[in-house]
């Protein structure tokens, strides 16, 4: 390895509220419309920003972190409500529209929400190529000059590895890309 090339994030926000770990159960999440699976889910009463977006059959809530220049956003389709259909109907400035102050009501909720992990790990040659970003990826044609004066430094791969963890307390959250 003549070359690491690393990018890194990182965000840990814990909860404006926290979640009371005594309140966590064991409680069926609805995966799909015909789908439930068992997860750890927790509970808290809490005075929230929510609204009802009939477009898209969905609820959307904000829990806020500590000092609330951050939050979590959550849309909550009804349980005849295709995932899907909700997915392909978002957009940036549909989300954007959805939430504005003007559009939120705060009310007291009883909010459940598992406790998760989500782990992903992407292969980014391909993805960056279609970007048009093939040179960089061939020792006769990648041109690193700036950084080296070896002839031959050129990508061989790209990964992009992420982690959320969603707890009582908050959100931790790790995302890395690296070159090998």
């Amino acid at each position: 390895t003549r070359l690491v090339l690393v990018n890194a994030v990182y965000f840990k926000g814990n909860w404006d509220t926290e979640f009371n770990k005594e309140h966590t159960e064991e409680r069926p999440f609805r995966v799909s419309k015909n789908v439930e699976k068992p997860v750890q889910m927790m509970f808290k009463k809490s005075t929230c920003k929510i609204t009802y977006i009939r477009e898209i059959s969905t609820q959307i809530l904000v829990l806020p972190y500590v000092g609330q220049e951050l939050n979590m956003v959550i849309l909550l389709p009804s349980a005849r409500t295709d995932l899907n259909m909700v997915e392909k109907a978002l957009t940036y400035e549909k989300f954007i529209a959805w939430t504005k102050p003007d559009v939120m009501d705060e009310e007291e909720v009883e909010v459940f929400l598992p406790r998760f992990t989500l782990e992903e790990s992407y292969d980014m040659e391909e993805f960056l190529r279609e970007l048009g970003m093939t040179d960089a990826f061939k020792e006769a044609r990648a041109d690193f000059r700036g950084m080296s004066s070896w002839r031959g430094l050129h990508l061989s791969k790209v990964i992009h590895k992420s982690l959320v963890e969603v707890t009582e307390e908050g959100t931790e959250a790790v995302c890395r890309t690296g070159e090998d």
